[in-house]
């Protein structure tokens, strides 16, 4: 375990922190597949749904982005089969609403990023995801704030296994107890902690006391931790 001492990386969770799934899109691709296809939009939103559901976390063995990309083939043959959709049309609407596509940033994300990098600190995202992470965050309009994006899968380690954490701190270059993890979820917090991080919850819907409840509070956290002075200067 590493002592705490003043900050010098703010590491992120992605969903649910950085940015959160947005059901208006399910919605907008169920009505492109039923105009395209003649489907009925609520049968199609909901099968989308339940493919979703029924492959959770049967993705956590990919390590590489071919094997993520195997993943999604046959994820689209299953959703063709659901949908009773030609393997084409499946495709069609893959390829149309990939899994990014799903994706917002949540509010002020970037105004707070860019305000923490200019504070010297260095920027992570440590998520419990497909190897596809970079293009998840270049889809939010995140990626080029963010140093090290960890994505669990290509490590074979997810939070809150501290091995996750360790790779992460890594990945940014900095000791573990310079840095400060954020995520929706106490055991990931707990065990950030378990390592030597700084950490703390959030939660954007409020409803757990004493968490943040926005992403901007970050940055007064940030202010009450202190950031490390670069080498090099006085």
């Amino acid at each position: 375990m590493t002592s705490h001492s003043t900050l010098r990386a703010v590491l992120f969770d992605r969903d649910d922190t950085i940015a959160y799934t947005d059901p208006g899109v399910y919605r907008e691709a169920a009505l492109w597949a039923a105009q395209t296809f003649g489907l009925d939009p609520h049968e199609v939103g909901a099968g989308m749904q339940a493919q979703w559901q029924a492959r959770a976390f049967s993705w956590w063995h990919l390590r590489t982005q071919a094997q993520e990309d195997a993943f999604w083939d046959e994820y689209s043959l299953e959703l063709a089969r659901r949908l009773n959709l030609t393997p084409t049309q499946a495709a069609q609407l893959s390829a149309r609403y990939p899994y990014e596509a799903f994706m917002k940033p949540v509010p002020d994300a970037r105004a707070v990023l860019e305000g923490l990098r200019a504070r010297g600190l260095r920027l992570g995202v440590l998520s419990n995801t497909l190897p596809s992470i970079d293009r998840t965050l270049a889809f939010l309009g995140l990626n080029d704030l963010i140093d090290a994006a960890v994505a669990t899968c290509t490590v074979g380690i997810h939070k809150p296994e501290p091995g996750a954490y360790h790779a992460a701190a890594q990945a940014l270059g900095v000791p573990a107890g310079t840095v400060l993890f954020i995520d929706d979820k106490q055991e990931n917090v707990d065990a950030a902690r378990a390592v030597g991080m700084h950490a703390a919850l959030i939660d954007l819907r409020g409803d757990t006391p004493g968490a943040l409840r926005r992403l901007g509070e970050v940055t007064g956290l940030v202010d009450r931790i202190g950031v490390a002075t670069p080498t090099g200067t006085r």
